[in-house]
Order: C-alpha cells, then structure tokens, then sequence
C-alpha cells in the first residue's frame, strides 16, 4: 500500500509535525509493502493533464518518505515536501450557472481522483486549511476517492475542529510583537496599528490583542466605526492620562460603509470591492492594508492631535504589518504535539479505510469527522466570552480612570 500525503495552502508551523506523525504510524503498522510518499508542492500535480504526467513529472512531484531521514521532524518548521496555493477547481470561477457548476465540479473531482493510479498511490491525506481541504472534500464527495485530511491554518477558521495545527505558534508570534513594540510606543508615546493575519476571521486578532492587553481590537466579524471605536477611544484614553495606544487590527478589517464615506479620505468601498482575489476566489484582503489607511487617517486628524497636545501627550502614529512572519519559524509545544497527533490520526483512518474524515480536536480527544462538514469555515462568535473580553480589555482601562478625566 502507498499512502501519498501533501501540504497545501500557506505554510504553518506543525506541517512537518504532521508527516512525521503519519509515519510513525505507518513504522507501528510493521507492514513491509507499506510506503508513505510526498507529494511535492500541494494540488500542483493535480492540476496537470493526465496525458502529460510523464514519469519525469511524476518523480519530480513524489518523493519516498522513509522515516530513518528524519529524526524528530516535528521540532522543525515549514513543511519538506513545500506547499503551494494551486487550485484545480480554478475554472470554477468563471462559472455562474449552479447546475453547470455542480456538473463541472464533479468532473474534476474525479478526474483528480483517477490521478491516484498515475501517480502510483492508493490513498491520500491531504493537510490544508479550508481550500486544500474543502479541495480533497470534493474529491470524496464526487469521486469516492480515498482521502483524509487534516485541518492546517493559521487562522484557525475551520469548523471540524476546536483549533488547528499552527493558530497557537502563531498567536503567539503576534503577542510577542504586541508585547515588545509596547517598549517603543511608551518611550516614544506613538500609536502603534498593528496588522495581524485574518481574512475572514479574527481568532489570531482577538487572542494576541487579548493576550497582550491591546487597547484597540478590530476584527472582520464585525466592521468598525473609526470615530466610535478607534477616535472616541483614543481621545478617552489620552483624557485618562494614557501616553501611548496599542490597535490590534484584523487584515481582514474594514470600516463600515457609513464610516467609509463619513470618516475616511484614503479609502473608498470601491477599493474593497474590487481587490484582486487569489486562485481559490478568496478577495486579497492584505493588498488593503488596512493598517496603513488607519495610520494615514490618523495622522490627519487635527482636532484630536491637538486635544493629545492638551493632555500633554505626543501624537505620533506608526503602522506595523506582521504578514508572513507570522507563519514563520518552529512550533510550539502545543502545534508540535497536535501536529504528530493529527497524522497520526489520519494514517489510522487511512489504514482502517475510513476515508472521507478530517482530523478534529474536540476537547482533549482526536475524533474524525465528516471532510465536508468539517472543511467549512468558522468565525469568531460575536456573542462569545471572547469578545465580551476584548471589549472588557478596552474600556477598563480608560473607564476606571474616567475621574482624571480633564474638564
């Protein structure tokens, strides 16, 4: 049995905790016909005519994986066998009409699916977020197709599981930053807006703002008004006696239209509407760069420069974009041990021909649910205790200071 196993989408710090949690699950197994093989650069293989997957293409894409070479692989970062945001159902795009639609997704759904043989596998599991994922949940779901997945992102937007592999390695990450430019927005009284990863959804927005006592959270659940929630905030807190400001902001951030035309000059709702969007359809959200058009909204507010000045504060604003150094470097103890738990699981699944299932913590446990359900998306929950925190986290402190209030 050849079991292949890829890494799509961006990469996240636990991919590599994962392969190798695969194969000590195959080295327990003590079957001698059983090989675990890499397949290099995520869907990109799949995307290919099955005509021109020649056998230089084929050895190109796959590699033999044999646990001897790699030695605790789950302490390292990135992902061996590379990872790439190839889409084969990219065609899809371009199709409106539902009925077509279905049709076409089926037929490359199983046309993926007869890959395997070329490709000389018998099964796969398939380690992405939403898009690799919900791309192997079609591949089940109209082709049969023996497949596994496990849930990877770092923004932990996946319904099938209470976190993924890679969101605490990178909260992490964030709070650090959020915690060490605190040092620099004192010394200097600035305001900091930092940028922080999330499209769609805010957990790494909310956890790191939280973990580091932010003054300012802005998620994409919820747009925001730049005067209620960012001046009227800010105005508060230099009348308290606060010197500097932390805003933790969402990349996937965005005003409300009201606030758009009423408070903002350097963007528009057309620049939102029409961002560029990536080969899954996913609108590029960090093209906005949001916290810079906060900066530069900031910068020209006269009236509340003047009003720092009353309270003896500076006003110096500063934006920070965190991007892909979120994604960087080793996982933590947390993601490397759920990452060998996840291929671990998953190899299991596979062993046992229980396919069609996404790996999921649910509590402390590993459980498989269905791929389908399990694929789709999960955003903070604006009733949760999480969000009564952060708002909590940002009134308090200006709030419980209200009588140093200037007249």
């Amino acid at each position: 049995m050849r079991v292949g196993i890829l890494t799509g989408g961006g990469d996240a710090p636990g991919f590599n905790a994962v392969i190798y949690g695969a194969l000590l699950r195959a080295y327990k197994e003590s079957i001698d016909d059983l090989e675990v093989i890499g397949i290099k650069k995520g869907w990109e293989v799949f995307t290919y005519k099955n005509e021109d997957l020649t056998p230089e293409v084929i050895n190109r894409y796959t590699e033999v994986l044999e646990i001897a070479d790699h030695d605790d692989l789950h302490t390292k970062g990135g992902t061996i066998i590379y990872t790439s945001r190839s889409n084969p159902f990219k065609a899809l795009a371009k199709v409106k009409d539902l009925d077509e639609r279905k049709a076409r997704e089926r037929e490359i759904g199983e046309d993926m699916a007869s890959k395997f043989e070329i490709l000389g596998i018998d099964a796969l599991i398939a380690v992405g977020g939403d898009d690799t994922c919900g791309v192997a949940a079609a591949m089940y779901k109209h082709a049969g197709a023996n497949v596994c997945a496990c849930p990877k992102t770092i923004d932990n937007d996946l319904a099938g599981t209470d976190y993924t592999f890679g969101f605490f390695t990178s909260a992490q990450l964030a709070t650090n930053v959020l915690d060490n430019i605190t040092t620099t927005a004192h010394s200097h009284q600035r305001i900091f807006v930092v940028e922080i990863m999330g499209r769609d959804a805010g957990w790494l927005t909310v956890y790191s703002g939280i973990a580091a006592g932010a003054d300012i959270i802005l998620l994409p659940e919820k747009p925001f008004d730049f005067k209620e929630d960012v001046l009227d905030v800010l105005k508060a807190r230099a009348n308290a006696g606060y010197k500097y400001h932390i805003i933790a902001c969402s990349e996937g951030a965005v005003p409300t239209k009201e606030s758009i035309e009423r408070d903002f000059t350097v963007i528009s709702q057309e620049d939102i509407d029409k961002l560029p969007k990536d080969v899954f359809g996913n609108p590029l959200l960090a093209k906005l760069k949001i916290s810079d058009k906060i900066t530069k909204e900031l910068i020209k507010q006269e009236e509340l420069s003047a009003f720092f000045k009353k309270c003896d504060a500076n006003y110096e604003v500063r934006s920070v974009i965190l991007g892909h150094t979120m994604r960087a470097g080793t996982p933590n103890v947390f993601d490397r041990v759920l990452g060998l738990r996840y291929g671990y699981h998953a190899m299991q699944y596979v062993l046992e021909g229980n396919f069609g299932k996404l790996t999921s913590l649910q509590g402390t446990e590993i459980k498989p649910v269905d791929l389908v359900e399990g694929s789709k998306k999960s955003i903070v929950d604006l009733s949760s205790d999480l969000v009564e925190i952060k708002d909590a986290i940002v009134a308090v402190k200006h709030k419980t200071k209200e009588h140093l209030f200037l007249k």
